[in-house]
C-alpha cells in the first residue's frame, strides 16, 4: 500500500466532495528563504480558500506522502535542511526508504492524481533548458503533463528556459496549452511574449469542461493553463532578458548542471533584479492559486 496521509481539512473536503487544489512544496524548500517561504505558502493556501476551494500542499515526510499539511508540518518543512527535490524518477524511492522530500510539478501531479485531485496550481513549469540540444536537459514535467490527468495552472514555463522548444515538445506530446484571457503565451515574470497561444479560454468553466471532455474521450494526460502574471507585478521581457542571459552565462562558467541549474538561476536573477523577481514570483503564484480554485469549483459542478 502507498502510505498517504490527508490533512484534516483535505480529508473533510474529500468526504464532502468539495473542490480541492493541489500545491507543490519545492517552492517552500527550494524557492525562498525562511520565513518568507512559509509566509508565502500560507498566503497561497488562503487565496485558494478565499476563492472557494481547499488547498492541499503536498510533500513526502519521513516516508509518508502528505496531501495537505498541518500548520506545524508546514513550519517544520520550511526550516528543514537537505530536503530532497522529488520528481517522477525518485519519488517512490524516497517514500520506500522513509525519506523526506518536496514535490516538483511532476511529483505533485502524481500525488494529486493518486488523491483524486484534478487541479494543481504552481508558479511555472519546467521545460527544455537552453542548450538542451547538447545537454539533453529536459524537465520531466513535460512528459508528466502528457500522461497524468491533472489540469496545471502556471504562469507559463519558467523564463530561464528555451520557451519555443518547451512549447514545441508539449505540442509533440499532445498536451493542450491554454492561455487564459489572452492570445499570447505568458512568459512567467512577463505577462506576454511573442509566442501565440495554441488555445485561448476566457472562463474557468470552459477549462474544466475541456478536461472533462478529455477524460470522456479516453485521452491521457492533463492540460497546461498559462495564466499571465498581473500587469502591476510583471517584469517586462525586454528588461528581463539581459539579466537571464547574464545568469545563464555565469552558470555555464561555474559548471552548474542538472537539478542545480534552476535554483542557481532563480537565485542569481533575484540578486540581479534586487528582489523584484521574488516579488513577481509571489504575485504570480497567488494569481494562479485563485484561478485554480475557480477551475476546481467548476470541475465539481
Amino acid at each position: 500500500m502507498i502510505p498517504i496521509h490527508y490533512s484534516a481539512e483535505v480529508a473533510t473536503a474529500r468526504a464532502s466532495g468539495a473542490p480541492i487544489v493541489a500545491l507543490e512544496s519545492t517552492i517552500i524548500t527550494h524557492g525562498m528563504p525562511f520565513p518568507q517561504n512559509v509566509e508565502t505558502a500560507r498566503l497561497v493556501e488562503a487565496d485558494v480558500r478565499e476563492a472557494g476551494a481547499v488547498p492541499a500542499t503536498i510533500a513526502v515526510i519521513e516516508g509518508t506522502l502528505h496531501v495537505g499539511l498541518e500548520a506545524a508540518q508546514l513550519d517544520a518543512l520550511g526550516q528543514a535542511q537537505n530536503v530532497a527535490k522529488l520528481s517522477r524518477a525518485d519519488m517512490a524511492a524516497c517514500i520506500a526508504t522513509g525519506g523526506t522530500g518536496a514535490t516538483t510539478v511532476a511529483a505533485t501531479m502524481i500525488a494529486a492524481h493518486l488523491a483524486g485531485i484534478h487541479v494543481f496550481a504552481t508558479g511555472g513549469i519546467g521545460g527544455v533548458h537552453r542548450g538542451a540540444e547538447d545537454s539533453f536537459d529536459i524537465s520531466a514535467d513535460l512528459h508528466e503533463l502528457a500522461q497524468t490527468p491533472v489540469t496545471v495552472v502556471a504562469a507559463g514555463a519558467k523564463a530561464i528556459l528555451d520557451l519555443p522548444k518547451t512549447f514545441e515538445v508539449l505540442e509533440t506530446l499532445g498536451v493542450p496549452v491554454i492561455a487564459y484571457g489572452q492570445d499570447q503565451l505568458p512568459a512567467f515574470w512577463s505577462a506576454t511574449s511573442d509566442m501565440a497561444a495554441p488555445l485561448r479560454m476566457d472562463t474557468a468553466t470552459d477549462i474544466a469542461s475541456a478536461q472533462k471532455m478529455r477524460t470522456a474521450m479516453g485521452l491521457s494526460g492533463g492540460q497546461l493553463v498559462t495564466n499571465p502574471i498581473p500587469q502591476a507585478a510583471q517584469i517586462p521581457a525586454d528588461e528581463l532578458q539581459p539579466i537571464i542571459d547574464q545568469a545563464l552565462q555565469e552558470a555555464q562558467v561555474q559548471g552548474i548542471s542538472a537539478k542545480a541549474v534552476t535554483p542557481f538561476l532563480l537565485g542569481r536573477i533575484f540578486e540581479l533584479t534586487e528582489g523584484r523577481s521574488l516579488t513577481a514570483n509571489i504575485a504570480l503564484v497567488r494569481n494562479n492559486a485563485r484561478l485554480a480554485a475557480q477551475i476546481a469549483s467548476a470541475m465539481v459542478n
